[in-house]
């Protein structure tokens, strides 16, 4: 055998070898193989299943987490309003209706909603309006602009800040949820005729405003806004 066939045969014994060592690391194929896409696909699917869950409802909620969480929201509603009142009872009734209020959030958003309307008012901005109000409120809060707007008057206002906001009452009215709020607040206001002429208000003095707003929210729906269905002054 000549020195060419014995490097070849030595190739050829290390090609086996490599060959066996490279099955047993990688396992041996059944033909029951998904496609490489399949794979792909599959492994994608199994990363997005908790957010898939999640959309579905069907993460599975710890022994106690609920009834921890009822008991802090609780635990916010003492705070907010003394113990025994109308106004606590009826936010602790709210709470049970509905496992997605939140009191603390919800008071929060009420100021930012507060501020959104008023400056929508002032500025004529119904698209804001139509988001915040029910139709009944935003159809009053319309014919004024409207009044206004045929008048040739306009408001420049300046909205300063809340400085004081109470629930006042909360209830289960079938299935909305509704919640009244006093809300004391200062704004600078002034309204002008169509010439320019000061007709009501002050360019500079602060004034303060004294409201009772009644929010409500469908507890059935997946929108969790709420949105003003009832005004009055104090």
């Amino acid at each position: 055998m000549g020195t060419s066939d014995l490097i070849t045969l030595f190739f050829l014994v290390a090609a086996v070898v490599i060959f066996f060592q490279l099955r047993n690391v990688l396992g041996r194929r059944t033909g029951n193989e998904k496609p490489r896409y399949q794979q792909q696909s599959t492994m994608r699917e199994a990363a997005d299943a908790p957010q898939q869950a999640r959309r579905e409802g069907k993460v599975i909620t710890l022994p106690g987490a609920d009834k921890e969480r009822e008991a802090q929201r609780f635990e916010a509603i003492d705070k907010m309003t003394a113990v025994g009142t109308p106004a606590n009872e009826g936010l602790r009734m709210l709470v049970k209706a509905d496992p997605q209020f939140d009191p603390a959030e919800f008071v929060k958003g009420a100021r930012s909603a507060y501020e959104m309307i008023v400056m929508g008012f002032a500025d004529g901005d119904r698209r804001t309006l139509k988001n915040l109000l029910s139709k009944e409120v935003f159809d009053g809060f319309n014919a004024a602009m409207s009044e206004r707007e045929a008048k040739g008057e306009s408001v420049k206002a300046n909205f300063v800040g809340i400085e004081e906001i109470t629930v006042t009452a909360a209830e289960m009215v079938k299935q909305e949820a509704h919640v009244t709020l006093r809300i004391v607040s200062q704004l600078i206001s002034a309204t002008y005729d169509k010439e320019g002429t000061l007709v009501e208000g002050h360019p500079e003095e602060i004034a303060e405003v004294r409201d009772i707003w009644t929010f409500a929210r469908d507890t059935r729906a997946r929108d969790p806004n709420w949105k003003l269905i009832a005004t009055a002054s104090e």
